[in-house]
């Protein structure tokens, strides 16, 4: 009798168990299974650490994500009920710190002034994203949205999830372009459920998970020359330069009809004192030795009018912290480039936004904040170093970090820059559209022209970047201003779509660059990056990085590393130094890869090299169409993904015929000869990088 009574307890207390429903906020789920756009979801929180703000009203629960995004849950057979409030969330910055300078964008957009997202475009009017949010289970749409505007109110959801397996929450923006794509709120979101057998995060990712091969041969110890093979400099102007040699230390150096006026550090290679006054191209004959060995080779040093005769490369700060980044951090990623990445030809580094004291002078003079307290001093800690600095300005009156411009002041900016030993300007358009008259080409080009000239009455070699997001075609005009590099695009992000859309989009505007003049679609997403102080690995996948290096290479965009140097692993190292892909990137004949092929999934890209070879990329970029559809936004769990895909191209389709060799530029090796025709395997969100040619 004791025995069935006892049996009796347990079957009533199990059925108790079952039946009591218990309730999961969403924002206590792992939030780094969170897919989106840009950021790293927060709990309670915006991507940036702000509050969460619908229409106004501030919730103090809830998931707040950039657009588009998407989040999976496994609900384990025993949800119940989805309960929700919804609407596209206010962009807030996060209270500043103590101490910081008033600059408080720390997120990697633009803020109120700057062009509106979405691409070069003349129009400057800032257009606030609309947005649509899903829940969907079980690869069917529970509940749509439809289309939401900013200050819409939140709706209210209340949705039965009985017999749902796994359910959804997707953002995604439907019109217009701003912050992140949109920011997207889910406020006060809960499931209740009953038993003990809670839901949670599963990953959603359509995207493999590529394993982190190094495909780079590791360096030879014996000296290398590399590039770049040619270098820009006007006549009588301060100059630095560090020979691109590799090989074991310690090494000695020697050149061959060094002009007068210039002096080689015999035991660094570095190359600095005054350009020559007369015009022309100096031949400088280089032979590096080192116990292992001796390289010999040639660097034209060409003296004229042009800066940049080969794209930039370089560091910039504001992917590794955005505004937060100090004169600690510019030190430790200059220690780490001279050590690393010099020889193989990484010459700029770069501050971006964030340098400027909270106000000018009583005479004007716009000095450096606390986090900078030494900035002549770190200029020149740069140039013992063999690398050249830049800096960071608006033509507005604030910067995109709400720091101080140089509107009504280019000629003393430009003038305190060379005394500080500058050699490169970013000059962002910002909070100039407050200034401009209208969208016209010559208000365009009207603050450009400005600061150009200010440059010219320094007495240094400044290579002028124009930041201004594409806006009028300025691929047609920037050479016009006095441009050697300008943005066609946006911001990036470390997001597989932000790649796409920011690189593989520059398919019109190749006619007008070349030596002294390139496109400029951003800085490179590898490594460990972030806008903030909070930096991550990138989000990108390791072959999602190899086919981001390998585009900006074919492209012979400026490669600016935009990633914590201190922080640099051994993957990242390797996509860093590969000179066979760097030369691609650095060949002088300076031309942009072309669009050659496409398809729903794949691209070819193919670029002239100047001994006559092609450079080709072979991308699996995947397909475009899942992006519009929420469900195949999704990877159920269901169903394999594709790994690989094959992609061929016919050389007729290169202007090549008969047989020709391919050399795989990652690997560093002859694949073979093959006649009329190239094909390979391609890794999902990959590529096959690989230079044709005679062999002759």
């Amino acid at each position: 009798m004791k025995n069935v009574i006892l049996l009796w307890c347990v079957f009533l207390l199990c059925s108790f168990s079952v039946g009591v429903e218990n309730t999961i906020w969403i924002s206590d789920l792992d939030l780094s299974l969170v897919d989106l756009e840009m950021g790293q979801a927060q709990k309670n929180k915006t991507p940036m650490g702000s509050p969460i703000v619908i229409s106004g009203e501030t919730y103090e629960n809830g998931l707040a994500v950039s657009a588009p995004a998407k989040f999976l849950i496994e609900l384990n057979g025993s949800a119940k009920q989805f309960s929700v409030l919804v609407g596209p969330c206010e962009m807030r910055m996060p209270a500043r710190p103590e101490g910081q300078a008033p600059a408080g964008n720390n997120t990697g957009t633009p803020p109120a002034g700057a062009p509106p997202a979405g691409g070069p475009a003349g129009n400057t009017q800032r257009i606030a994203p609309s947005m649509q949010f899903y829940v969907l289970g079980d690869k069917k749409i529970l509940w749509d949205s439809g289309v939401m505007k900013q200050g819409d109110k939140p709706q209210n959801v209340e949705l039965d999830l009985s017999g749902i397996n796994k359910m959804a929450l997707v953002v995604v923006s439907s019109g217009g372009r701003g912050p992140f794509g949109g920011l997207g709120a889910w406020a006060n979101a809960k499931i209740t459920y009953s038993g003990n057998n809670a839901p949670k995060a599963i990953s959603g990712k359509v995207v493999a998970n590529s394993i982190p091969r190094i495909l780079t041969p590791s360096e030879n110890p014996a000296p290398k020359i590399n590039y770049p093979k040619v270098i820009g400099a006007t006549p009588g102007k301060s100059f630095v330069f560090s020979l691109p040699v590799t090989g074991e230390k310690p090494m000695s150096f020697s050149v061959e009809n060094l002009p007068e006026g210039l002096t080689l550090d015999a035991a660094n290679g570095i190359i600095s004192g005054t350009s020559p006054a007369k015009k022309g191209t100096y031949s400088l004959k280089i032979t590096a030795k080192n116990k292992v060995g001796e390289a010999k080779g040639v660097i034209d040093l060409k003296v004229g009018d042009l800066l940049a005769l080969t794209p930039p490369m370089g560091w910039n700060s504001w992917n590794a912290g955005g505004m937060t980044v100090d004169q600690n951090k510019i030190k430790a990623a200059t220690d780490v480039i001279a050590e690393k990445l010099r020889g193989h030809g990484w010459m700029y580094i770069n501050i971006d936004d964030g340098w400027q004291a909270d106000k000018r002078t009583d005479s004007g003079e716009l000095l450096t904040n606390a986090k900078f307290s030494d900035i002549k001093g770190m200029s020149d800690y740069i140039h013992s170093k063999g690398m050249r600095f830049g800096i960071y300005s608006s033509p507005g009156p604030q910067t995109c970090g709400r720091a101080l411009g140089s509107y009504q002041h280019e000629e003393q900016d430009a003038a305190m820059w060379a005394r500080w030993g500058v050699d490169y300007l970013k000059y962002d358009w910002c909070s100039y559209r407050q200034i401009q008259k209208d969208n016209s080409l010559e208000e365009l080009k009207k603050p450009y022209f400005t600061m150009r000239d200010a440059l010219l009455k320094t007495n240094r070699d400044i290579v002028y970047s124009l930041c201004q997001y594409g806006m009028g075609d300025v691929w047609n005009w920037g050479a016009e201003v006095g441009g050697n590099l300008w943005r066609t695009t946006m911001d990036i992000n470390d997001s597989w779509k932000s790649v796409l859309g920011t690189g593989f989009t520059q398919t019109d505007n190749y006619q007008n660059i070349g030596p002294g003049h390139w496109n400029d679609p951003d800085m490179l997403v590898v490594g460990t990056v972030g806008w903030n102080a909070n930096t991550k690995p990138t989000k990108l996948t390791p072959d999602e990085q190899y086919a981001h290096i390998s585009l900006w290479s074919l492209m012979a965009s400026p490669l600016l590393i935009g990633c914590e140097m201190d922080k640099l692993d051994a993957f990242t190292l390797g996509l860093l130094t590969n000179d066979e892909v760097i030369g691609v990137n650095q060949d002088a004949l300076g031309k942009q890869a072309r669009l050659i092929q496409k398809g729903d999934d794949f691209q070819v890209w193919a670029k002239d090299l100047a001994d006559g070879s092609k450079a080709v990329g072979l991308f699996y970029t995947g397909a475009t169409s899942a992006d519009k559809d929420p469900v195949k936004m999704i990877n159920w769990g269901d169903e394999p993904l594709e790994n690989n895909k094959l992609i061929g191209i016919d050389f007729k389709a290169l202007g090549l015929s008969g047989k020709q060799i391919v050399r795989n530029l990652w690997s560093q090796q002859n694949i073979g000869t093959f006649d009329g025709r190239f094909e390979s395997d391609v890794n999902y969100h990959g590529v096959v990088l690989v230079k044709i040619s005679t062999g002759k």
